[in-house]
C-alpha cells in the first residue's frame, strides 16, 4: 500500500509585522465611531503557512510522503516551486486563476496585542478540488473553507481513505448537526483542549463517548502533552520539553504530522501520539511555522531521548 498522506486544508501566505508601539495609545475610545489609525511597522516578514502547507513541511521532514490538497492563487508559483524543490508532490495542487493565494496579514505591538486581516481567496474554491480516484494511506482534513472540507470529507469515505478530522481555526463554522454529520465520515479527531470544550457542548457529547465511535480521539494540551482517547481508555501521553518556548503558530500542525507519519508506519494510536508531542516542541522553539529544518537524525536522535523510541530506517 502506498504510505502517502493527502493532506486537505489551506495553503496561505503569513504577513506579519511589528508596530514598536501600543495601540491603546493610538485608538481612543471615545472615537471609535470613527477609527482611522495608521501605524508604522519598521519589522515585517512574510511567511509560507495554512494548515495543509504546514503539516507537508513537517511531515517531508519525517521522511514521509504528503500530498497536500488545496486552491491556491496565481501568485502561488514560489510556495509551489518550494515543496518542488522539497521533493513534495504538488500534482494535488489548483491553481484558480484570477484570485491570490489565502493571505494573513497580522499586525502586533509591543504588548502582543494583535489586529489581523484574513483574505481566503482561492481557498473559498476548494470544494472543485476533487480527489476522486486518489489513492493514500491515510488522509487529514484540516481547516480549509467549510464546503471544501466536507466534499474532502465525502470523497475520502467513498474511497475508503481513512482520515482524520482536524477542525482547528474552523471551530467557528461548525455547528452541532455538522460536527456529528463530519465524525460520522472520519476515523479520528484532533482538537486543542479549548476545541474540545466547544465540540463538547455543541454535540451534548464527551471526548470519551466521541472517541467510542472513532479509532481515536486526541486532544493536545500544549507544555502538559496530549490525553489519547482509544480502545475505551483515556491515555495521557507526556509532552516533550521545548529546548524554547518562541512562537506557538503551527505547532498544531506539526503535531498533526507527526501523527499521522506515525500512523502510515504502522505504529500505535500511543506512539504515534509521542512522535507528535516531539514535533510540536521542535517547532515551539523556532519563529514561524515552517523555519525549523532538524535532520532526520536530530528528530530520532530526541524522540529515542524523550521515549525510547525511534523512527524507522529509510531506504537509501
Amino acid at each position: 500500500m502506498t504510505d502517502s498522506v493527502l493532506i486537505c486544508g489551506s495553503m496561505a501566505f503569513d504577513t506579519i509585522a511589528v508596530f514598536e508601539g501600543r495601540f491603546k495609545e493610538h485608538i481612543l475610545a471615545d472615537r471609535i465611531q470613527s477609527l482611522s489609525v495608521s501605524f508604522l511597522v519598521p519589522t515585517m516578514r512574510k511567511e509560507y503557512g495554512g494548515c495543509a502547507g504546514n503539516i507537508a513541511y513537517n511531515l517531508k521532514l519525517l521522511g514521509g510522503n504528503p500530498v497536500p490538497v488545496a486552491t491556491v492563487g496565481d501568485d502561488a508559483g514560489d510556495y509551489i516551486e518550494r515543496f518542488k524543490s522539497m521533493q513534495i508532490e504538488t500534482s494535488r495542487l489548483c491553481v484558480i486563476p484570477g484570485t491570490y493565494t489565502a493571505q494573513c496579514f497580522i499586525t502586533t505591538d509591543l504588548d502582543d496585542n494583535q489586529i489581523t486581516a484574513f483574505h481566503p481567496g482561492a481557498m473559498s474554491f476548494s470544494a472543485q478540488n476533487d480527489i476522486s480516484g486518489a489513492k493514500a494511506a491515510w488522509a487529514i482534513v484540516a481547516p480549509d473553507a467549510k464546503e471544501g472540507m466536507f466534499a474532502h470529507a465525502e470523497r475520502l469515505h467513498a474511497a475508503g481513505i481513512p482520515f482524520i478530522f482536524d477542525l482547528g481555526q474552523a471551530m467557528p463554522l461548525f455547528d452541532g448537526a455538522d460536527l456529528q454529520r463530519m465524525l460520522g465520515l472520519a476515523q479520528a479527531l484532533t482538537v486543542n483542549d479549548y476545541e474540545a470544550g466547544v465540540v463538547e457542548q455543541r454535540t451534548g457529547m464527551s471526548m470519551a463517548q466521541i472517541a467510542e465511535k472513532l479509532q481515536a480521539v486526541v486532544v493536545t494540551r500544549g507544555g502538559e502533552g496530549a490525553t489519547l482517547y482509544t480502545g475505551g481508555e483515556a491515555l495521557q501521553v507526556e509532552p516533550v520539553a521545548a529546548e524554547a518556548v518562541v512562537d506557538p503558530t503551527g505547532c498544531g500542525d506539526s503535531h498533526r504530522a507527526g501523527l499521522l507519519y506515525g500512523l502510515t508506519q504502522g505504529w500505535s494510536w500511543l506512539d504515534s501520539c509521542r512522535l507528535a508531542n516531539l514535533m510540536g516542541s521542535i517547532k515551539i522553539a523556532s519563529r514561524g511555522p515552517q523555519n525549523h529544518a532538524p535532520s532526520r537524525a536530530e528528530i530520532d536522535a530526541q524522540l529515542r531521548a524523550a521515549y525510547g523510541i525511534s523512527l524507522p530506517v529509510q531506504a537509501s
